[in-house]
């Protein structure tokens, strides 16, 4: 049985990769921080197609409760070390700088960029010692190109970027692969309150993409064909950005 953990898969993205990587023979790591309702969705859909999973509460914005609930489970599962670790989970929180709240920049800092620093650190070593890993971090058009009303969300999946590619180049020779990937526009609850029709025009695909376009790219690297690609980030936004 092969192991993958995602962060923040109870709904979106999130489950739409945890589903293409559960239908591909992955035992599942759901990590969700409140919404136990949907993550046991994702659990229940996973086992209908065959694989298995389990889930795993803790905020990925909280380093205690990371160390505490995510240590403690690679402590106690050294019969299932995790092989792929997608780093998805993120918060949005958007405002002009000038008027933007100490609490809405760390809080979108701490969520979005922190976690990859504890989460991943806790991983890594799994991954080492097996000579075998795929980290795909889950990042955003904003973080490549930047979007206004977004410094805090640009800042923290730049961050994310910037600290993939300098993993990548620490832990390439061991068998372990970094990359991201960076969704445009996709049709989720994150982004229910933007009006699809008004930015189709800039679009060159005239549509917001689906969090399933996002699971294929993300399985692709999470997969041995992409053994020599790492510390790359894969645009999925219609053309919108190159």
């Amino acid at each position: 049985m092969k192991y993958a953990l995602i962060t923040g898969a109870s709904r979106g993205i999130g489950k739409a990769i945890a589903l293409k990587l559960a239908a591909e023979g992955y035992y599942i790591v759901i990590n969700f921080r409140s919404n136990q309702e949907e993550a046991e969705k994702t659990l229940a859909a996973i086992r209908e197609l065959g694989s298995d999973g389990e889930l795993l509460k803790f905020d990925v914005g909280d380093k205690n409760d990371i160390n505490q609930v995510l240590g403690s489970w690679i402590d106690a599962n050294k019969e299932k070390p995790i092989e792929v670790l997608v780093n998805n989970a993120g918060i949005r929180k958007d405002n002009l700088l000038m008027t933007m709240s100490d609490e809405d920049w760390s809080s979108v800092l701490s969520t979005n960029l922190d976690s990859f620093f504890y989460v991943t650190k806790l991983v890594v070593p799994v991954m080492l010692f097996h000579k075998y890993g795929r980290i795909v971090n889950v990042v955003s058009l904003s973080g490549v190109k930047g979007l206004p009303g977004q410094t805090n969300y640009s800042a923290s999946k730049a961050g994310v970027i910037g600290a993939s590619k300098s993993l990548a180049q620490e832990i390439g020779r061991r068998g372990i692969t970094v990359n991201c990937v960076a969704p445009g526009f996709i049709k989720t609850e994150m982004t229910e309150g933007i009006d699809e029709t008004a930015y189709k025009n800039i679009i060159p695909m005239k549509r917001f993409g689906t969090s399933e376009e996002v699971a294929e790219v993300v399985s692709f690297l999470a997969s041995p064909g992409a053994s020599y690609i790492t510390g790359e980030v894969i645009n999925v936004n219609g053309g919108l950005h190159t």
